[in-house]
């Protein structure tokens, strides 16, 4: 399926807000719709061109939005229908796009069609979600786990039979094979496409579909002898293509190049590429993960990143992800000294970056005391590395007391993270050196420069295995991004065409002037030249 090749979703700067945790207009310690409609001049100086917003849908926030009782309404804690269209209008004003968090695969237990659908086995709704028997000894009807720990299937007292859940047991997973389930998701996506929505990024889109048959996933042993499960037939089953193909065509049907980008986790990169489809009818952008779980390493990347690259269809636009709210902070997880480097990989390379709050301030993991839980993977595992709090702490705009997020006195949701004093917006505005300007110009660069938005990209072949090399090139001209991967001075020998390049962007401050027929790089640096 063609689409504009100047589409804004292909070369677009995602930045995701986590809101609970970006801005409180109304002062009760969690940050709301009012918070994000303050802080779009802030994003258009940033330079981004799009906000994904986590769910602002009614729930009960036992995961966080993401167990969702009305799909068609906003949760009072983050404003109501009026502040969202305010919003919508004002990022409109600022040339900024919108994209809302979709939920497809779960409601809340507490929606109204879960209601409906426990109250009898022979209720209309019963069969929009999964229910299964107990098996023949009397226990669960399958082995399938739960993503957050423990059994996949909960059970219904009143009717007597198990429910699915493949997330917490108040999240039970509809039934897609319905088409009246699906008629009622698309109506979803209608509602907000109508109210002028750009686009949506789907939680766990290749959960949507399980084997029909529900036989039981193998159980396998890693190389440390421990046993696990791999997630064989309750994701990623064939038909889910048949369901992103309605969902496209749903988009299809409305003007203005509006964008669905999946959550796709996979490790090999061509099962990630079989989401855009054989035609490219099925999502614009899923998401690419493959960089995350990487330990910072020269060689690790570039196979990363050739690897993905190769398996793309022709036609489809990549992307890249580096961060967002369950993983831990781009700083914390690569080092201080490294995520400046990332951000210039992540925004040099050929695709579309998502970019994730507070990381253009270089904000590291909080440190959440036990009491102050609240991921609920954290609270039923308070001795796992997994809980998703530590990055979801509130943003540091400045130096008062909660870094400007909530007024002072305020219990923040989360605590504020205790380096807000030194790690804030208003300080880092006024240094010309600091991370935030960093993240500045090169997106300022990045939106105006061809080469870097359509440009081709290939590595540069060399033998220093500390170092990444690629170039982004055109007919006209050709950029080249070298980063060093390690804590010594690194050297390379330049090309002839770059002889007479010059260093536009520096990972670290100080002047950078190339040396004849040489390439050097301090510690940790990374350079984006211009030949």
């Amino acid at each position: 399926m063609l689409s504009n090749p100047h589409a804004w979703w292909k070369t677009a700067v995602f930045y995701q807000i986590y809101p609970r945790s970006f801005m409180d207009a109304n002062g009760d310690g969690t940050g709301d719709l009012e918070g994000i409609c303050q802080k779009l001049d802030y994003l258009v100086r940033l330079g981004v061109d799009a906000i994904w917003i986590s769910p602002i849908y009614p729930s009960p926030m036992a995961d966080f939005g993401y167990d969702v009782s009305d799909y068609c309404d906003i949760h009072p804690i983050f404003g109501n229908m009026a502040d969202f269209e305010r919003l919508l209008a004002e990022a409109n004003l600022r040339g900024l796009k919108i994209v809302l968090d979709y939920v497809p695969n779960h409601t809340s237990d507490e929606h109204a069609w879960f209601l409906e659908a426990r109250q009898s086995r022979d209720n209309p709704r019963r069969d929009w979600y999964i229910w299964k028997d107990a098996n023949e000894d009397g226990g669960l009807p399958n082995n399938w786990e739960s993503f957050f720990a423990g059994p996949a299937w909960e059970w219904d007292e009143a009717t007597g039979q198990y429910y699915l859940h493949q997330f917490l047991e108040k999240q039970p997973d509809l039934n897609w094979r319905n088409p009246e389930v699906r008629q009622a998701m698309y109506a979803v996506l209608c509602y907000w496409l109508d109210k002028g929505v750009d686009g949506f990024r789907m939680d766990v889109i290749h959960h949507l579909m399980k084997h029909p048959d529900f036989p039981d996933n193998p159980i396998l042993t890693d190389a440390h002898g421990r046993s696990y499960q791999p997630h064989l037939y309750d994701t990623g089953q064939p038909e889910i293509h048949d369901r992103l193909r309605e969902i496209r065509q749903v988009f299809d049907s409305y003007p203005g190049e509006r964008v669905t980008i999946g959550e796709t986790w996979f490790e090999a990169p061509q099962e990630l590429a079989s989401y855009y489809g054989e035609n490219l009818d099925e999502l614009h952008l899923p998401f690419n993960f493959t960089l995350i779980p990487l330990a910072w390493e020269a060689a690790r990347f570039k196979q990363a990143i050739q690897n993905y690259y190769e398996s793309l269809p022709e036609g489809a636009a990549p992307n890249f992800v580096l961060g967002n709210h369950d993983q831990h902070r781009l700083a914390s997880r690569l080092g201080v000294e490294n995520h400046r480097s990332a951000a210039l990989l992540l925004l040099t390379l050929k695709g579309s970056p998502t970019l994730y709050y507070g990381d253009e301030l270089g904000m590291v993991d909080g440190n959440i005391p036990a009491e102050r839980y609240q991921d609920p993977v954290m609270v039923r595992r308070p001795d796992t590395s997994e809980g998703r709090d530590p990055e979801r702490t509130p943003m540091q705009w400045d130096d008062s007391p909660n870094a400007g997020f909530s007024p002072p006195g305020v219990e923040t949701w989360l605590p504020v993270n205790p380096d807000y004093p030194e790690v804030n917006v208003a300080r880092q505005e006024q240094d010309p050196d600091s991370t935030l300007n960093f993240y500045r110009r090169l997106l300022a660069l990045r939106k105006t420069d061809p080469v870097l938005l359509y440009g081709d990209f290939a590595f540069v072949e060399h033998d220093n295995k500390n170092v990444l090399v690629f170039s982004r090139m055109n007919e006209q001209r050709r950029n080249l991004v070298a980063i060093n991967f390690s804590s010594e001075p690194q050297s390379l020998e330049l090309s002839a065409e770059l002889q007479d390049g010059k260093v536009i962007i520096s990972t670290l401050p100080g002047s950078d002037e190339l040396q004849p027929g040489c390439l050097n790089l301090r510690p940790h640096e990374g350079l984006l030249l211009q030949g």
